[in-house]
C-alpha cells in the first residue's frame, strides 16, 4: 500500500506504508491551560489557543492479552503488564531481561527511550512529592508504584523507568549515566547508571523510534517514519510558552512556507526527532540530526550551548499547574556543589535529551542558582520548532488523459468501536475497491471489488473481531488511489 505526502512546492513524494514505522502516540492531555490554571477551551482569535488539548493524535489504545502482557494497538508493541519484585541497576537490568520467559516470550528487551516515552500520559500529575498526585501512565492495564512503595527510604516520587541509552557524554562531576522516564513527576532525565530503577520491559519490532528525515529543500524537513512536517530552523530567539503559541499562529496568519496549519509540537512529538548519539561535547551539536538548524546560545556560565525547545503539553507539576514541558536539545543544565568545590559550578546533571519543564512566565534573573535539589536552570525563554501533519492524499498517474473521478471521505464515527461507515463517490463507470489495512501494511478486509455505476456509496466496516488501534482504508477507482486513517478503540 503507497501513501503520498504533498510538500509546499506541490511535488508528491511515495513512500510506503511500511515505511511508518514510528506513530506517535498522543500525550492523551484533554485539559487547557492558561499560565497558572485550568481554563475553558480557548477559541482560535484568544490567547493559549494551539496549546496539547487543541491537537488529537493517535490516541492511546491499549489491549490487556490476559497473560501479563499489554499490546499498545498504535506502536504495536507488546510490554510487560507488572513490574519485577526488585529495581536493576543499568548493568542488571539486562541480565534480568536475558532471563525472562513472560508469557511464553524469550525476547524480551530494556526499551530505547523513545519507545519508553511512547507510553507517557500528560493526564497524570505529579501531586505534592508524590502525594495526591496521578501516574504519568495507565494504570488501567500498567501495574505503578511509588518509590515509598517498593522502600520507604526512597521519595514518592523515585519511579524511574530504565532505557537502554547511556549518555554519549558524562553527567554532573565525570558519572556514567542512562536515561529514564519518571512516571510518578512527569520527566526524562539521565540518571548514574548504578542508581536502581523500575523495570518496564518489551517486546516487537526494533524500528521504532527509528527517523526517516527528508529534506524537502523548501525550507521543511518530512520524517517519512512519523508522517510530520517540521520547520527546518525554528525561531532564532527564545520566548515565553504563551508567546511561543502566539508565535505560531502569526505563522500561520503569513501561510509560513506555504502552509497555515503549522502547530506548536507536543512532548511526544518534539521529543521524537531527538538523536540520542549526539551531544554537544561528542559531536559538537545538539542532540538532533544536522538536517535541522539549531542556533548556538550563550548559557548561565557564559559558555556556548544549545537552546531548549517548548513544546504544547503543560506539565501539571503541583502545586499548579504553572509549568510547560520542553526538551533540552542542548545540555540539561543544573547547578550543584560537589566535594571540591568551594562554589555551586554549573554541570550537565541531567543530559542532552531530557524532557523537563519551565514556568510558563517570569523572569530567568529570579532563579540566579536554577530550582531543586539539582539546581535545574530556569530559563523560561526558550525556542519553537513549528510541526504540521504532513499529508495523505491520492495517488494520481498525471499522463492519464481521462482519470477516474472520485472521492473518499473521513469514516464515522472516528475513533470507533466496533463499527463505522465510510462514504465514497464516484463519477465514471469503473471497477471500485475498498480494502482495510493495518499499521504495518497487511492487508484485513476487502469490502468492495466490483463495478460501480456514478454516485455516492456507505460502506460500514464491523471490527468487532480486530484488536484496538491504527488502521488504513484505501480506495482504488480505475488508476487513482485514496487512502486515509482510523482509529479502533477497545
Amino acid at each position: 500500500m503507497k501513501v503520498l505526502l504533498i510538500l509546499a512546492t506541490s511535488a508528491a513524494i511515495s513512500i510506503n506504508s511500511q515505511s511508518i514505522n514510528y506513530p506517535i502516540v498522543d500525550t492523551d492531555q484533554t485539559k487547557f491551560y492558561n499560565n497558572t490554571s485550568e481554563i475553558s477551551e480557548p477559541s482560535e482569535s484568544s490567547s493559549f489557543f494551539g496549546q496539547d488539548a487543541h491537537h488529537n493524535g493517535n490516541l492511546p489504545s491499549y489491549t490487556d492479552n490476559g497473560d501479563g502482557t499489554i499490546t499498545d494497538n498504535v506502536t504495536g508493541l507488546m510490554w510487560q503488564q507488572g513490574l519485577p519484585e526488585l529495581k536493576y541497576t543499568f548493568e542488571n537490568s539486562f541480565e534480568y531481561a536475558k532471563n525472562s520467559t513472560l508469557a511464553g516470550y524469550t525476547d524480551w528487551r530494556i526499551p530505547t527511550i523513545k519507545e519508553l516515552y511512547s507510553l507517557i500520559s500528560f493526564s497524570g500529575s505529579t501531586g505534592n512529592q508524590g502525594i495526591g498526585g496521578v501516574p504519568y501512565i495507565d494504570t488501567d492495564y500498567f501495574e505503578f508504584r511509588y518509590g515509598d512503595e517498593y522502600n520507604s527510604s526512597e521519595r514518592p516520587i523515585d519511579a524511574q523507568y530504565v532505557s537502554i541509552n547511556a549518555y554519549v557524554e558524562t553527567v554532573m562531576n565525570g558519572q556514567e549515566g542512562v536515561f529514564g522516564l519518571n512516571l510518578a513527576d512527569g520527566r526524562i532525565k539521565c540518571y548514574p547508571q548504578n542508581k536502581e530503577f523500575e523495570v518496564k520491559l518489551v517486546r516487537g519490532t526494533a524500528d521504532y523510534g527509528l527517523n526517516n528525515f527528508q529534506d524537502n529543500g523548501n525550507g521543511t524537513i518530512t520524517d517519512l517514519a512519523t508522517g510530520l512536517m517540521w520547520d527546518q530552523s525554528g525561531s532564532s530567539e527564545g520566548m515565553n510558552w504563551e508567546e511561543a503559541l502566539n508565535y505560531i499562529q502569526e505563522l500561520n496568519s503569513q501561510n509560513y512556507l506555504g502552509y497555515s496549519d503549522w502547530r506548536l509540537p507536543n512532548a511526544k512529538e518534539l521529543h521524537s526527532i531527538l538523536d540520542y548519539s549526539r551531544s554537544p561535547g561528542t559531536t559538537n551539536s545538539a542532540a538532533i540530526d544536522p538536517i535541522f538548524t539549531v542556533p548556538s546560545i550563550l548559557v548561565e556560565d557564559g559558555n556556548e550551548d544549545y537552546p531548549f525547545y517548548w513544546t504544547s503539553t503543560t506539565h501539571d507539576d503541583g502545586p499548579y499547574p504553572d509549568h510547560a514541558v520542553y526538551i533540552a536539545f542542548g545540555r540539561a543544565l543544573g547547578f550543584m556543589q560537589f566535594f571540591g568545590d568551594s562554589n555551586l559550578q554549573l554541570y550537565d546533571v541531567h543530559g542532552a535529551g531530557a524532557q523537563r519543564s519551565d514556568p510558563k512566565e517570569g523572569n530567568p534573573d529570579n532563579y540566579p542558582t536554577g530550582f531543586g535539589p539539582q539546581g535545574d536552570v530556569i530559563r523560561i525563554y526558550n525556542y519553537v520548532r513549528p510541526v504540521r501533519d504532513a499529508q495523505v492524499t491520492t495517488e494520481v498517474n498525471e499522463e492519464e488523459e481521462n482519470p477516474t473521478s472520485f472521492n473518499l471521505e473521513q469514516n464515522y464515527p472516528n475513533p470507533f468501536n466496533p463499527s463505522t461507515t465510510i462514504n465514497f463517490s464516484v463519477e465514471a463507470h469503473s471497477n471500485v475497491s475498498l480494502k482495510i489495512f493495518d499499521i504495518l501494511g497487511k492487508e484485513i478486509s476487502v469490502l468492495i471489488n466490483e463495478q460501480k455505476a456514478p454516485g455516492i456509496y456507505s460502506v460500514n466496516f464491523d471490527a468487532q473481531d480486530l484488536a484496538g488501534g491504527v488502521y488504513f482504508y484505501q480506495l482504488k477507482s480505475g488508476n487513482k488511489i485514496q487512502t486515509k486513517k482510523m482509529l479502533l478503540i477497545k
